[in-house]
């Protein structure tokens, strides 16, 4: 029997909008949003902001990847919590199924950098019990470890949790751990499948 859902938070919880942040950051540029997009994002290099190393090292690292590019690339850590907006569903669907009995917990790749940018995106975490951000275990999505990190954080029995995260990659590593598991697409998609599996469940 389910009696615990985690939630990934970026583009679940809240939405993320790398895409429409760049292009209203530099309007009609698109060679530079290319080199931007590759520096920032090729080699998953940001991920190692979520994963809590120093920000200024990981920028370091960035820019040299495309140091001609140094102006913009700080322009775009300066204002990278633009990138997210609260959803407003969200509060209403935590509240509903917490009021269903169900732990609600969070495990999101998050890094303390972003948060301090836009730390009012996150203010329906009080509706959750708790989570795992992955700058604070310096563990990230889809390690192993860090659903093992988890697990064992809230005494958690993985078939009796249902998690769900918009990246095929982590969902089929909490699949890989014995969690339940879904794909968050959109949200009507997301509420309909967590509703038919908890009926089932």
């Amino acid at each position: 029997m389910i009696n615990t859902i985690i939630f990934d938070i970026g583009n679940v919880l809240v939405d993320f909008d790398w895409e429409g942040f760049i292009h209203r950051m530099f309007p009609g540029r698109d060679e530079l949003i290319a080199e931007l997009d590759e520096a920032v994002w090729g080699g998953r290099r940001w991920d190692r902001l979520d994963a809590g190393d120093d920000p200024e090292e990981v920028f370091t690292k960035i820019i040299s990847y495309a140091p001609h590019r140094e102006k913009e690339l700080r322009k775009v850590f300066e204002n990278v919590g633009d990138t997210l907006k609260k959803r407003p569903a969200t509060p209403g669907w935590l509240k509903e199924l917490k009021a269903r009995g169900y732990r609600l917990l969070y495990l999101s790749n998050y890094s303390q950098y972003v948060m301090a940018k836009n730390p009012e995106v996150l203010d329906f975490l009080p509706l959750l019990e708790g989570g795992v951000f992955s700058c604070d275990v310096k563990l990230i999505k889809p390690q192993r470890e860090i659903y093992e990190y988890l697990a064992k954080k809230f005494h958690l029995n993985p078939s009796e949790c249902v998690f769900l995260d918009d990246i095929e990659r982590n969902v089929q590593a909490a699949r890989d751990f014995g969690f339940n598991a879904i794909q968050f697409v959109t949200f009507q998609q997301a509420k309909d499948d967590l509703n038919k599996f908890l009926s089932e469940n």
